[in-house]
């Protein structure tokens, strides 16, 4: 495997991986998307707050490790994305038309 291969796939199993953790915890979330707009630009405030603490600048933050924080906020989008998935009528064994992916 090439190292943009392990890159790709160490990252997008730590989200895979992160999502299972949300859905153990809380279960299948459902909001809206004002909803899920607060709860993705809190998670990007920590990633903020994770380049500061590293950097040594910034306010106190739990938000210490980068990779954490962007795997938190990718996470966030895929269960975003799973609802939209969803609403579209989607479901395994059935894709989304040609049109949904050209304008998303």
């Amino acid at each position: 495997m090439d190292m943009d291969a392990f890159l790709l796939r160490t990252a997008l199993d730590a989200v895979e991986s992160e999502r299972k953790r949300q859905n153990e915890k809380w279960g299948r979330q459902r909001h809206d998307y004002g909803d899920w707009l607060k709860i993705l630009v809190e998670e990007v405030g920590e990633v903020a707050q994770a380049m500061q603490k590293d950097m040594g600048w910034g306010k106190e933050s739990d938000a210490g490790n980068l990779f954490e924080e962007l795997v938190h906020t990718a996470a966030v989008a895929v269960a975003m994305a799973e609802q939209v998935f969803e609403q579209e009528g989607l479901h395994p064994g059935k894709e989304r038309d040609e049109s949904s992916k050209e304008s998303g």
